[in-house]
């Protein structure tokens, strides 16, 4: 797997200038937490200045979001060639999806059971943080509700107005079924005739990654802002309030990340330690934004550009896996419902916690790819397995650090996934569009 390639003349690689407004953003926030915590200004600079900075760089990613996924996921079943090799690809990705989300979970429980956070919790604190998240926490035990379970989550992947599906995050695996479904038809349809049909979709991919390309600039400033508002609102007592849950976390976060897709990927033939150097700036990208959908662009040229992998593979792996692999918050899910079951005092059977397994697999899935998608879905296998959905509460304050952590997991599987799934194929060599007829002079 080749190195990341420098940069042209002396300018500084994105990745580095990421890093740099991310470490700048962290001081300042921290230094701003530790000298004027409850200043005026501070206030201010959040709310006017890095907050609206910084969401405006979101809605840049999100507003082309739509046209890129569906315009990468056609492509890359119609370069497939042939519905075998879109079946060859489709369930070798689709297993190793189901393994190693299973495993993140295992790990997870592992960590959670054998250190038990939610034991040490203290009553008064967590009082006190279910308080401050009154409303918060209010909102997402009501959208469990309307959160689609067992046959009817099947059944809303269909989508009966695909408009609809394309105007919701919530709706995402709708557009990508829809997406599926279209490019399956062209691959089984006429290639002459649809041959402009792709010519138009590849157009599509091409200018939504110039257009992204374009947006990305801004993202060292974007990180900065992040970094800031995370340091300044928090500081250190995002860490500090419930520093054992943190810790449980991160540590089964990083354990999967390092040690599991290590594994993997030597299985499969590839240096993780050239992998992990080739997609760091993906990796930073995932971690400032909290967004596997807004990573999706930075991941897709990371694919194609650092690791070299086939871009039918690329394209196809990266946008279904932006929704449907995620690692890291199925192991997020897993060890929130079994702290909070912990915090209550509810004792969960072998069979219980089989189902949070289960249902934590099926909710990396399912979840949207947008900052703490995954809340409503502990909600709901809360409720499932008898513990007060209200304990969410307790970890709001700490949510918005671990869905970057846990994104940077799915990020990385996502790459990883799509690294593994390339292995033995063969590189781009879909068929050939027909030539466009010549113009007439």
């Amino acid at each position: 797997m080749p190195h990341s390639k420098p940069a042209p003349g002396r300018r500084l690689p994105l990745h580095w200038k990421m890093l740099i407004g991310f470490i700048a953003g962290l001081v300042a926030g921290l230094a701003a937490w530790l000298t004027s915590a409850d200043a005026a200004w501070v206030d201010a600079v959040t709310r006017y200045v890095t907050t609206p900075l910084s969401t405006i760089f979101l809605h840049l990613i999100f507003m082309l979001i739509v046209p890129l996924l569906f315009s990468a996921l056609v492509t890359g079943i119609a370069d497939m060639g042939g519905i075998r090799a879109l079946g060859r690809v489709g369930w070798r990705a689709l297993a190793y999806t189901v393994v190693l989300s299973g495993v993140a979970v295992l790990i997870g429980l592992f960590m959670v059971n054998t250190l038990r956070p939610g034991a040490g919790v203290d009553p008064d604190l967590a009082g006190q943080l279910i308080l401050e998240n009154t409303e918060r926490t209010r909102q997402i035990v009501d959208s469990v509700e309307t959160t689609p379970s067992g046959i009817d989550m099947l059944m809303s992947i269909v989508p009966d107005n695909v408009v609809d599906a394309a105007s919701s995050n919530a709706s995402i695996l709708a557009l990508m079924f829809f997406a599926v479904m279209f490019g399956i038809g062209i691959v089984l349809s006429d290639q002459e005739k649809t041959a402009p049909l792709r010519r138009v979709i590849e157009g599509v991919f091409e200018v939504s990654m110039t257009l992204i390309n374009l947006v990305i600039r801004l993202a060292p400033y974007a990180v900065f802002c992040f970094m800031f508002n995370l340091a300044a609102i928090f500081g250190f007592e995002l860490l500090v309030r419930l520093g054992a849950y943190v810790l449980v976390v991160v540590a089964a976060l990083a354990l999967h990340m390092f040690v599991s897709y290590s594994i993997a990927l030597r299985l499969s033939g590839y240096s993780p330690l050239a992998f992990f150097r080739s997609i760091q700036e993906a990796m930073l990208m995932a971690f400032s934004t909290a967004s596997s959908n807004a990573t999706l662009p930075t991941a897709l040229r990371v694919a194609e550009e650092e690791l070299l992998l086939p871009k039918r593979i690329s394209r196809f792996v990266l946008t279904v896996g932006a929704t449907a692999n995620q690692n890291g918050t199925a192991l997020f899910e897993g060890v929130t419902v079994i702290f909070l079951a912990q915090f209550f005092g509810v004792e969960l059977t072998i069979m219980q916690q089989v189902m949070v397994v289960l249902m934590c697999i099926l909710g990396g899935i399912g979840t949207a790819g947008v900052p703490s998608g995954s809340l409503p879905v502990v909600a709901l296998i809360c409720a499932m397995v008898g513990v007060n959905p209200i304990g969410i509460g307790l970890i709001l304050g700490v949510n918005h650090f671990l869905d970057m952590c846990r994104t940077t997991l799915n990020v990385t599987g996502d790459l990883a996934l799509a690294a593994m799934v390339s292995k033995g194929e063969s590189p781009d060599a879909g068929p050939e569009l027909p030539a466009a007829a010549p113009e007439v002079p």
